[in-house]
């Protein structure tokens, strides 16, 4: 078992895909020739050709329509978008057509495609480069929404979202491509779609999160009083998400702050904590507290980590709803 990074992880699913899948295609912008703006598919093209590791034009509508019609013929397709902030032109395709397919043809046709894309700031990159869209693609039906935080995780849920007869967004966090490294199988696996799983136990307050504020999150529970004891849970999942092992905790804890880079409004936290409303209310000694990115569009270099919901703001965020 080796060691890899996230982006490690990613590129030895991929590969183990390719290998193993003669229907399994990439496509996007430079992820053959240069291996993607991350490297992320590097070496991939040399490895198993260029009909398999596509390099496109820049046109992320056609990259997307290309991708659903090689995944109705029959392919398991896999293309890119660059980075977040380029899923506007190829939203249609997304969700008016890929989301939709199954419906439309009562089950007759599928869409077996996931669409890998970059996601999240922390990396001074500009405007258009930065986002957190999860929410957008968690309020379209017939749409799967993943963000690993850890190279075990990204392999086996990247290689969950190849296997699934249905569309699949799988966003990477860039911000921890290349931060830390974690012991990964060589063999091929999978972990289930839907399920999250517990970072560190706590009876004092329940944490919710997902992508690279997991470890913002475990950076304030780090800094908290030695008697306080946080349960951190990451999502993984953020369409099919695991409420089961949300209400759990809760009904344990009886507090719960949610925590994500998207803005506030109408942000995956207000799905959260409306839910844990519905199925905790109980249980709850203090109102779910959000800690969030903000309504305004992320903002350039100076300022990006006052926008980032950070380790301070967490951990003031958990003081207050332990304190209510």
């Amino acid at each position: 078992m080796a060691e890899q990074t996230l982006v490690g992880a990613i590129n030895q699913a991929l590969d183990q895909a390719l290998a193993s899948d003669p229907d399994v295609i990439l496509l996007g912008e430079d992820v053959g020739l240069n291996g993607g703006v991350f490297r992320v598919t590097d070496g991939l093209q040399a490895k198993h050709g260029k009909d398999r590791v596509v390099d496109t034009p820049l046109d992320e509508s056609g990259i997307m329509g290309t991708a659903i019609g090689l995944a109705i013929a029959g392919m398991k397709s896999i293309p890119e978008i660059q980075f977040e902030g380029f899923m506007g032109p190829a939203y249609d395709q997304l969700v008016n057509h890929a989301a939709r397919m199954r419906t439309r043809t009562r089950s007759a046709v599928t869409v077996p495609m996931t669409v890998r894309v970059p996601v999240g700031g922390g990396i001074h990159a500009p405007e258009l480069h930065s986002d957190s869209p999860e929410a957008i693609y968690a309020h379209s039906p017939g749409l799967k929404v993943l963000m690993p935080s850890t190279p075990y995780d990204a392999k086996g849920l990247l290689t969950a979202a190849i296997n699934d007869p249905d569309p699949v967004l799988f966003f990477e966090p860039k911000r921890v491509y290349r931060t830390f490294k974690e012991e990964v199988p060589e063999e091929t696996y999978e972990i289930e779609i839907g399920k999250g799983k517990i970072v560190s136990d706590g009876d004092d307050l329940t944490v919710v999160t997902w992508g690279a504020s997991v470890f913002q999150a475990l950076e304030a529970i780090d800094n908290l009083p030695e008697d306080v004891s946080v349960e951190l849970i990451d999502l993984r999942s953020i369409y099919p998400f695991d409420m089961d092992i949300i209400a759990e905790s809760v009904n344990k804890t009886g507090r719960c702050v949610v925590v994500h880079e998207a803005p506030l409004t109408c942000g995956m936290g207000a799905e959260i904590a409306a839910r844990v409303m519905e199925e905790c209310f109980l249980s709850l000694e203090a109102p779910v507290q959000r800690v969030t990115g903000f309504d305004t569009i992320m903002p350039y270099y100076k300022l990006e980590n006052e926008y980032l919901p950070e380790a301070p703001r967490i951990k003031k965020g958990i003081e207050e709803c332990l304190a209510y």
